[in-house]
């Protein structure tokens, strides 16, 4: 870290000054913001004097996602659940951080989106794996489902801004899956109905993105959807929203 403590953009140091969360779409979204504005200032303000970079949060979110897994192999559910919480910021405060520093690019985005997808590989993957050695059959196929299902909902999102078009909706999201599972882990009895949830509001989210992908393309039409794939997106600001939040 930085000998150095660096003071924010705007060149002030008051908590109020730091940005809120972004709003996401998600159900779980609004209460969210509105509960932890304040603690996301108060850590988002502590990070950035302390002279964490970006990477440094992808980093650590990724080696924590990774510490998720293990647990989950080893059969520690309650650790893995409370992880999941630091994990979490981690990934939320990287796209805040850059924009804070002005270190936002392509690059990165790019990045935090596929690092995004490891660590939904790895939190389902690895629960569907320790569900399935315990002898769970219906907790791990709908570990394996959700998992499926939040991979074909980012791989809709993907093809659809390929093709032009900008797509945020979604009931259950990335923060929804994170909050189910920051629940079913921990409590016993929890995560049978957590993954239920997740299986059945997760294929209502990816119906909603094809249907709201097709309707979308079509109303832009071929030379349109042609073009901005040639070209890429306008505003590589858009790219960062997975990470700001904990969008999928």
């Amino acid at each position: 870290m930085s000998g150095t403590q660096p003071e924010p953009p705007n060149g002030t140091s008051r908590i109020r000054d730091m940005p809120a969360p972004r709003l996401a779409e998600g159900v779980a979204a609004k209460p969210m913001r509105w509960v932890f504005t304040w603690p996301y200032r108060v850590i988002l303000l502590g990070v950035y004097r302390a002279g964490f970079r970006p990477w440094h949060l992808t980093l650590l979110g990724l080696v924590t996602n990774v510490w998720v897994g293990a647990s989950l192999l080893r059969g520690e559910f309650l650790l893995a659940g409370l992880l999941l919480i630091p994990a979490g910021l981690f990934d939320i405060l990287d796209g805040a951080v850059a924009r804070l520093r002005g270190e936002e690019s392509r690059w990165g985005a790019f990045l935090d989106s596929v690092l995004d997808r490891v660590a939904d590989v790895i939190l389902f993957g690895c629960l569907f794996w320790a569900l399935a050695g315990q002898g769970l059959r219906l907790e791990a196929a709908l570990a394996l489902l959700t998992l499926v299902i939040a991979l074909c909902v980012s791989h809709v999102r993907a093809e659809a801004e390929a093709a032009g078009v900008r797509l945020t909706e979604g009931y259950f999201q990335r923060l929804e899956r994170y909050v189910a599972m920051m629940i079913g882990l921990p409590i016993p009895g929890a995560l049978l109905p957590a993954l239920a949830l997740l299986t059945v509001l997760g294929a209502v989210t990816l119906a909603q993105r094809v249907w709201s992908a097709v309707t979308k393309v079509m109303a832009a039409g071929p030379a349109d959807g042609v073009a901005v794939k040639e070209a890429g997106p306008a505003n590589p600001a858009h790219a960062t929203d997975p990470s700001a939040t904990l969008g999928a």
